[in-house]
Protein backbone atom coordinates (compact mmCIF):
# COMPACT_ATOMS: atom_id res chain seq x y z
CA UNK A 1 0.00 0.00 0.00
CA UNK A 2 1.85 3.50 -1.20
CA UNK A 3 1.05 6.31 1.36
CA UNK A 4 1.16 9.69 0.95
CA UNK A 5 1.52 11.70 4.03
CA UNK A 6 0.62 15.55 4.87
CA UNK A 7 2.05 17.65 7.66
CA UNK A 8 2.02 20.87 8.90
CA UNK A 9 5.47 22.75 9.60
CA UNK A 10 6.14 21.57 13.22
CA UNK A 11 5.28 18.33 12.71
CA UNK A 12 7.24 18.31 9.21
CA UNK A 13 10.36 19.46 11.47
CA UNK A 14 11.09 22.94 9.87
CA UNK A 15 10.09 24.80 13.21
CA UNK A 16 7.02 26.43 14.77
CA UNK A 17 5.14 29.67 14.29
CA UNK A 18 7.80 31.57 13.12
CA UNK A 19 7.81 29.16 9.78
CA UNK A 20 4.41 29.03 9.28
CA UNK A 21 4.62 31.07 6.16
CA UNK A 22 6.45 27.96 4.65
CA UNK A 23 5.73 26.97 1.25
CA UNK A 24 4.61 23.65 0.23
CA UNK A 25 7.59 21.23 -0.17
CA UNK A 26 7.66 17.64 -1.13
CA UNK A 27 9.85 14.88 0.24
CA UNK A 28 9.97 10.91 -0.95
CA UNK A 29 10.07 9.33 2.54
CA UNK A 30 8.62 9.38 5.72
CA UNK A 31 9.22 12.52 7.90
CA UNK A 32 8.26 12.99 11.43
CA UNK A 33 5.58 11.29 12.88
CA UNK A 34 5.22 9.29 9.26
CA UNK A 35 8.12 6.94 10.50
CA UNK A 36 6.54 5.79 13.08
CA UNK A 37 3.07 5.48 11.46
CA UNK A 38 5.05 3.49 8.47
CA UNK A 39 5.91 1.43 10.77
CA UNK A 40 2.48 0.73 12.93
CA UNK A 41 0.69 0.42 9.11
CA UNK A 42 2.99 -2.54 8.89
CA UNK A 43 5.12 -4.03 6.06
CA UNK A 44 2.41 -4.15 3.54
CA UNK A 45 2.52 -0.13 3.61
CA UNK A 46 5.36 2.46 2.69
CA UNK A 47 4.98 5.95 2.85
CA UNK A 48 6.42 7.00 -0.65
CA UNK A 49 5.82 10.55 -0.57
CA UNK A 50 5.33 13.10 2.57
CA UNK A 51 3.92 16.94 2.06
CA UNK A 52 5.21 19.01 4.11
CA UNK A 53 3.66 23.18 4.26
CA UNK A 54 2.98 25.79 6.79
CA UNK A 55 0.02 26.58 8.08
CA UNK A 56 0.15 30.47 7.26
CA UNK A 57 0.66 29.41 4.19
CA UNK A 58 -2.19 26.91 3.92
CA UNK A 59 -4.85 28.92 4.91
CA UNK A 60 -3.96 31.68 2.77
CA UNK A 61 -3.52 29.64 -0.30
CA UNK A 62 -5.67 26.85 0.11
CA UNK A 63 -6.99 26.71 -3.35
CA UNK A 64 -2.82 26.36 -4.71
CA UNK A 65 -2.34 24.09 -1.85
CA UNK A 66 -4.88 21.68 -2.54
CA UNK A 67 -4.18 20.88 -6.26
CA UNK A 68 -0.65 20.17 -5.41
CA UNK A 69 -1.51 17.80 -3.15
CA UNK A 70 -3.68 16.42 -5.58
CA UNK A 71 -1.32 16.40 -8.40
CA UNK A 72 1.45 14.79 -5.93
CA UNK A 73 -0.77 12.07 -4.98
CA UNK A 74 -1.95 11.11 -7.68
CA UNK A 75 1.59 11.50 -9.14
CA UNK A 76 2.94 8.08 -6.93
CA UNK A 77 -0.52 6.04 -7.60
CA UNK A 78 -0.96 6.68 -3.89
CA UNK A 79 -3.52 3.98 -2.60
CA UNK A 80 -3.91 6.06 1.15
CA UNK A 81 -4.00 9.75 2.01
CA UNK A 82 -3.01 10.33 5.56
CA UNK A 83 -3.14 14.12 6.80
CA UNK A 84 -1.69 14.58 10.85
CA UNK A 85 -2.72 14.03 13.17
CA UNK A 86 -3.69 17.38 14.33
CA UNK A 87 -4.69 17.33 17.59
CA UNK A 88 -5.85 21.28 18.42
CA UNK A 89 -3.72 23.12 15.97
CA UNK A 90 -7.01 24.93 14.17
CA UNK A 91 -4.82 26.01 10.91
CA UNK A 92 -3.53 22.27 10.52
CA UNK A 93 -7.06 20.93 10.87
CA UNK A 94 -8.94 22.75 8.73
CA UNK A 95 -5.81 22.53 6.02
CA UNK A 96 -5.96 18.67 6.58
CA UNK A 97 -9.46 18.05 6.36
CA UNK A 98 -10.09 20.24 3.23
CA UNK A 99 -7.31 18.28 1.41
CA UNK A 100 -8.75 14.83 2.64
CA UNK A 101 -11.78 15.74 1.33
CA UNK A 102 -10.14 16.75 -2.46
CA UNK A 103 -8.32 13.45 -2.19
CA UNK A 104 -10.76 11.64 -1.59
CA UNK A 105 -12.93 13.40 -3.95
CA UNK A 106 -10.64 13.46 -7.17
CA UNK A 107 -9.00 10.15 -6.78
CA UNK A 108 -11.03 8.20 -5.11
CA UNK A 109 -8.86 6.99 -3.06
CA UNK A 110 -9.02 6.24 1.35
CA UNK A 111 -8.47 9.27 2.76
CA UNK A 112 -7.61 9.37 7.20
CA UNK A 113 -6.94 12.39 9.28
CA UNK A 114 -7.30 12.96 12.95
CA UNK A 115 -7.80 15.59 15.46
CA UNK A 116 -9.66 16.61 18.35
CA UNK A 117 -13.07 17.43 18.51
CA UNK A 118 -12.82 21.24 19.43
CA UNK A 119 -10.31 21.24 16.15
CA UNK A 120 -12.38 23.38 13.53
CA UNK A 121 -11.91 21.01 10.80
CA UNK A 122 -14.09 18.78 12.85
CA UNK A 123 -17.04 21.39 11.98
CA UNK A 124 -15.82 21.75 8.15
CA UNK A 125 -15.57 18.18 7.36
CA UNK A 126 -17.04 15.56 9.97
CA UNK A 127 -19.64 14.27 7.52
CA UNK A 128 -17.42 13.74 4.58
CA UNK A 129 -14.58 12.16 6.94
CA UNK A 130 -13.22 9.36 9.65
CA UNK A 131 -11.48 11.89 11.74
CA UNK A 132 -10.04 9.88 14.43
CA UNK A 133 -10.48 10.93 17.93
CA UNK A 134 -7.11 12.45 18.72
CA UNK A 135 -7.67 13.99 21.82
CA UNK A 136 -5.89 17.26 22.68
CA UNK A 137 -2.07 15.89 23.91
CA UNK A 138 0.66 15.34 21.35
CA UNK A 139 1.96 12.82 23.69
CA UNK A 140 -0.39 10.58 23.05
CA UNK A 141 0.87 10.12 19.13
CA UNK A 142 1.57 6.38 18.93
CA UNK A 143 -2.51 5.85 20.25
CA UNK A 144 -3.16 8.46 17.89
CA UNK A 145 -1.33 6.65 14.77
CA UNK A 146 -2.19 3.44 16.03
CA UNK A 147 -6.36 3.90 15.40
CA UNK A 148 -5.86 5.88 12.26
CA UNK A 149 -3.56 3.52 10.98
CA UNK A 150 -6.71 0.87 11.96
CA UNK A 151 -8.76 2.95 10.30
CA UNK A 152 -6.67 3.12 7.06
CA UNK A 153 -6.15 -0.83 6.96
CA UNK A 154 -10.15 -0.30 6.96
CA UNK A 155 -10.73 1.71 4.68
CA UNK A 156 -8.30 0.57 2.28
CA UNK A 157 -10.67 -3.32 2.39
CA UNK A 158 -13.15 -2.09 2.09
CA UNK A 159 -14.61 -3.26 5.38
CA UNK A 160 -17.73 -1.84 6.90
CA UNK A 161 -17.10 0.56 9.63
CA UNK A 162 -18.59 0.58 12.75
CA UNK A 163 -19.88 3.30 15.49
CA UNK A 164 -17.91 5.66 16.60
CA UNK A 165 -17.56 4.35 19.63
CA UNK A 166 -16.70 1.18 18.25
CA UNK A 167 -14.10 2.50 16.00
CA UNK A 168 -12.87 5.59 17.83
CA UNK A 169 -13.24 8.37 15.37
CA UNK A 170 -15.87 11.53 15.66
CA UNK A 171 -19.38 11.04 14.95
CA UNK A 172 -20.29 12.08 11.53
CA UNK A 173 -23.80 13.56 12.39
CA UNK A 174 -25.04 10.42 9.86
CA UNK A 175 -27.54 8.27 11.17
CA UNK A 176 -28.13 4.84 9.70
CA UNK A 177 -31.17 2.60 9.43
CA UNK A 178 -30.40 -0.62 10.90
CA UNK A 179 -32.96 -3.71 11.90
CA UNK A 180 -33.38 -3.83 16.18
CA UNK A 181 -35.37 -6.57 17.96
CA UNK A 182 -37.60 -3.66 20.16
CA UNK A 183 -39.75 -1.43 18.30
CA UNK A 184 -39.48 2.58 18.68
CA UNK A 185 -42.13 2.80 20.93
CA UNK A 186 -40.28 0.14 22.95
CA UNK A 187 -37.03 1.80 22.87
CA UNK A 188 -38.46 5.25 23.87
CA UNK A 189 -40.13 3.71 27.35
CA UNK A 190 -37.25 2.36 28.71
CA UNK A 191 -34.98 5.21 27.61
CA UNK A 192 -37.80 6.92 29.54
CA UNK A 193 -37.62 4.54 32.22
CA UNK A 194 -33.67 5.14 32.86
CA UNK A 195 -34.21 8.50 32.99
CA UNK A 196 -36.99 8.97 35.38
CA UNK A 197 -34.83 5.89 37.78
CA UNK A 198 -31.87 7.87 37.12
CA UNK A 199 -30.20 5.45 35.39
CA UNK A 200 -27.79 5.75 32.02
CA UNK A 201 -29.87 5.75 28.48
CA UNK A 202 -28.38 7.38 25.38
CA UNK A 203 -30.64 8.87 22.77
CA UNK A 204 -30.88 7.69 19.38
CA UNK A 205 -30.72 11.48 18.12
CA UNK A 206 -28.60 13.08 20.76
CA UNK A 207 -29.39 16.86 20.30
CA UNK A 208 -26.94 20.05 20.60
CA UNK A 209 -27.24 21.27 24.10
CA UNK A 210 -26.13 24.77 24.61
CA UNK A 211 -25.75 26.08 28.60
CA UNK A 212 -27.93 28.95 29.53
CA UNK A 213 -26.09 31.95 29.76
CA UNK A 214 -26.91 34.05 32.93
CA UNK A 215 -27.61 38.36 31.76
CA UNK A 216 -25.23 40.41 33.77
CA UNK A 217 -26.82 42.87 36.08
CA UNK A 218 -26.89 46.38 34.09
CA UNK A 219 -24.43 49.18 34.17
CA UNK A 220 -26.31 51.73 37.05
CA UNK A 221 -24.15 54.88 35.39
CA UNK A 222 -22.82 54.65 31.67
CA UNK A 223 -21.03 57.94 32.78
CA UNK A 224 -18.74 56.45 34.97
CA UNK A 225 -18.02 53.11 32.69
CA UNK A 226 -14.96 52.02 31.32
CA UNK A 227 -16.14 50.53 27.67
CA UNK A 228 -14.22 48.35 25.44
CA UNK A 229 -15.02 47.12 21.38
CA UNK A 230 -14.52 43.77 20.61
CA UNK A 231 -15.36 41.88 17.04
CA UNK A 232 -15.36 39.05 14.98
CA UNK A 233 -15.17 40.71 12.00
CA UNK A 234 -11.37 40.51 11.60
CA UNK A 235 -10.41 43.93 11.86
CA UNK A 236 -6.82 43.92 12.18
CA UNK A 237 -3.40 46.11 11.58
CA UNK A 238 -2.02 46.44 8.08
CA UNK A 239 -0.17 43.47 7.91
CA UNK A 240 -1.67 41.24 10.34
CA UNK A 241 0.65 40.78 12.62
CA UNK A 242 -1.42 38.60 14.84
CA UNK A 243 -1.40 36.03 11.42
CA UNK A 244 -5.68 35.93 12.54
CA UNK A 245 -6.74 33.21 10.16
CA UNK A 246 -9.45 34.88 7.45
CA UNK A 247 -11.74 31.66 8.52
CA UNK A 248 -11.86 29.72 11.86
CA UNK A 249 -9.52 31.81 13.59
CA UNK A 250 -7.93 30.25 16.56
CA UNK A 251 -6.32 33.59 18.20
CA UNK A 252 -7.43 36.80 18.87
CA UNK A 253 -5.26 40.32 18.83
CA UNK A 254 -5.44 43.22 20.80
CA UNK A 255 -4.54 46.61 19.09
CA UNK A 256 -4.09 49.90 20.90
CA UNK A 257 -6.02 52.72 20.13
CA UNK A 258 -4.56 55.31 22.21
CA UNK A 259 -5.08 58.71 21.58
CA UNK A 260 -7.01 57.97 18.22
CA UNK A 261 -10.41 59.86 17.70
CA UNK A 262 -11.19 57.45 14.59
CA UNK A 263 -9.53 54.64 12.38
CA UNK A 264 -7.85 55.39 9.27
CA UNK A 265 -8.52 52.63 6.44
CA UNK A 266 -4.58 52.45 5.26
CA UNK A 267 -3.57 51.05 8.50
CA UNK A 268 -5.80 48.52 8.47
CA UNK A 269 -7.01 45.36 6.54
CA UNK A 270 -9.61 42.46 7.30
CA UNK A 271 -8.82 39.04 7.60
CA UNK A 272 -12.30 37.51 7.14
CA UNK A 273 -14.00 36.21 4.38
CA UNK A 274 -17.75 35.83 4.92
CA UNK A 275 -18.82 39.23 4.10
CA UNK A 276 -17.63 42.32 1.22
CA UNK A 277 -14.61 43.94 3.31
CA UNK A 278 -14.25 46.90 1.25
CA UNK A 279 -16.51 49.03 3.43
CA UNK A 280 -14.91 48.31 6.51
CA UNK A 281 -11.30 49.14 4.18
CA UNK A 282 -12.49 52.00 3.47
CA UNK A 283 -13.46 53.19 6.94
CA UNK A 284 -12.86 50.68 9.33
CA UNK A 285 -14.92 52.87 12.01
CA UNK A 286 -18.25 50.86 10.19
CA UNK A 287 -16.71 48.40 12.09
CA UNK A 288 -15.17 49.10 14.97
CA UNK A 289 -16.57 52.38 16.01
CA UNK A 290 -14.05 54.46 17.72
CA UNK A 291 -15.14 57.73 16.09
CA UNK A 292 -18.65 57.43 17.58
CA UNK A 293 -17.32 56.12 21.21
CA UNK A 294 -14.99 59.06 21.32
CA UNK A 295 -17.89 61.18 20.65
CA UNK A 296 -20.10 59.87 23.53
CA UNK A 297 -16.58 59.75 25.84
CA UNK A 298 -16.54 63.68 25.33
CA UNK A 299 -20.01 63.91 25.76
CA UNK A 300 -19.51 62.13 29.40
CA UNK A 301 -22.10 59.65 28.19
CA UNK A 302 -19.82 56.97 28.97
CA UNK A 303 -16.40 57.43 31.44
CA UNK A 304 -13.78 55.80 29.47
CA UNK A 305 -12.87 54.12 26.23
CA UNK A 306 -10.41 51.28 26.63
CA UNK A 307 -7.25 51.94 25.18
CA UNK A 308 -7.38 48.47 23.05
CA UNK A 309 -9.88 46.85 20.91
CA UNK A 310 -10.28 43.28 20.43
CA UNK A 311 -10.96 41.66 17.13
CA UNK A 312 -10.85 38.08 15.95
CA UNK A 313 -12.78 36.23 12.92
CA UNK A 314 -15.93 34.72 13.64
CA UNK A 315 -16.30 32.97 10.13
CA UNK A 316 -17.04 28.94 10.26
CA UNK A 317 -15.74 29.05 13.92
CA UNK A 318 -16.57 26.02 15.88
CA UNK A 319 -19.06 26.84 19.27
CA UNK A 320 -16.01 25.35 21.19
CA UNK A 321 -13.28 27.27 19.69
CA UNK A 322 -15.36 30.29 19.83
CA UNK A 323 -15.69 29.73 23.17
CA UNK A 324 -12.25 29.49 24.40
CA UNK A 325 -11.60 32.58 22.16
CA UNK A 326 -14.14 34.51 24.28
CA UNK A 327 -12.75 33.04 27.99
CA UNK A 328 -9.18 34.33 27.18
CA UNK A 329 -10.67 37.97 26.17
CA UNK A 330 -12.69 38.05 28.70
CA UNK A 331 -9.86 37.28 31.48
CA UNK A 332 -7.70 40.73 29.61
CA UNK A 333 -11.31 42.45 30.18
CA UNK A 334 -11.29 41.31 33.59
CA UNK A 335 -7.75 42.78 33.98
CA UNK A 336 -8.45 45.72 33.03
CA UNK A 337 -11.48 46.33 34.87
CA UNK A 338 -13.87 46.70 31.88
CA UNK A 339 -17.46 47.82 33.13
CA UNK A 340 -19.33 46.77 29.16
CA UNK A 341 -18.81 45.92 25.88
CA UNK A 342 -19.00 46.49 22.42
CA UNK A 343 -19.51 43.75 20.43
CA UNK A 344 -19.83 44.21 16.66
CA UNK A 345 -20.13 41.77 13.94
CA UNK A 346 -20.69 41.40 10.16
Amino acid sequence: MRVVHYLNQFFGGIGGEEHADTEFQVHDEPVGPGRLLEQILGEDAQIVRTIVCGDNYATENMDALTAFVVEKTKEVQADLFVAGPCFEAGRYGVAAAGLCVAVSSELDIPVVTGMATENPGVDLHRQSLFIVDSGQNAAAMRDVLTKMSEMAHKLAEGCQIGSPEEEGYIARGILKDAFVEDTAAERLVAMLSAKVNGEYFASELPAPSFPAITSPAPVVDMSKAKVAIITDGGLVPAGNPDNISAWAATNWGAYDISGKDGLQGDDYEVSHRGYDTRYVEQSPDRLVPVDALRELEESNIIGELHNKFFSTSGLVNPIANSRRLGREIAEQLKESEIDAVILTST
